[in-house]
């Protein structure tokens, strides 16, 4: 099953301060949670992330795993080189039902990472191989990308940015969910709306679809 995890307010750990744990630790900053770094060394871009405050840091060489149950995290990312560590993490994490990942045995960890497609962070379409093989997804993610980037529009960005907003107007004033979807529907097919986005008039077309949710019955 392919999902995307809701992590807004959770604590992830990822263990390891080098390129791996780098490119999960960015994958990570826009989700809303609390990131700790736990490692002895971390890269120059790890570090400029700790100076800023986007993350925190435990500076510490990995010998056990007692800080899992001193830090209470919702999930693990491990990426150190040490197998022998990185299963005591996954042996350990799963007998607490903390959810695991492990950069080099996917086979075992909870989930998989996708090669990500991103839209301004408005659409994001996943390459999955299953963890079988992330070389491929990165492949296929090449050559994806420059096909949807021909298919999808920044008028899909805006409509997507003008939807998110007509939802939390919606929920105020419309009760049940089936007639919030009709709404929502009849928004994103105005033909009226549809102008003012490709024009450039998006607080134009916001204000329009607000108009729209207070006049619906």
């Amino acid at each position: 099953m392919i999902i995307n995890l809701n992590l807004e307010n959770k604590k992830i750990i990822v263990i390891g301060g080098g390129s791996e744990a780098e490119k999960r630790i960015k994958s990570l900053l826009n989700e809303k949670c609390e990131i700790v770094v736990i490692s002895d060394s971390i890269n120059g871009a790890i570090s400029k992330l700790v100076k800023s405050k986007q993350i925190k840091l435990k500076k510490q060489k990995i010998v056990n795993i007692k800080f899992i149950s001193e830090l209470k995290p919702d999930l693990i990312i491990t990426t150190t080189n040490d197998r022998r560590i990185n299963q005591k993490i996954i042996n350990h994490t799963k007998k607490k039902k903390i959810t695991v990942y492990s950069s080099d045995n996917p086979e075992e960890s909870d989930f998989s990472n996708g090669a990500i497609i991103d839209f301004e962070k408005m659409i994001q379409i996943a390459i999955f191989t299953g963890g079988r093989s992330p070389v491929m997804s990165k492949k296929i993610k090449s050559k994806a990308q420059n096909v949807l980037k021909k298919i999808i529009s920044k008028e899909d960005i805006s409509q997507i940015k003008i939807q998110k907003i007509s939802r939390k107007i919606a929920k105020e004033i419309i009760p049940t969910q089936l007639e919030r979807k009709k709404c929502l529907r009849n928004i994103m097919t105005d033909n009226h709306i549809d102008q003012l986005i490709k024009d450039g008039q998006i607080k134009k077309a916001e204000k329009r679809a607000t108009e729209i949710i207070k006049k619906w019955k």
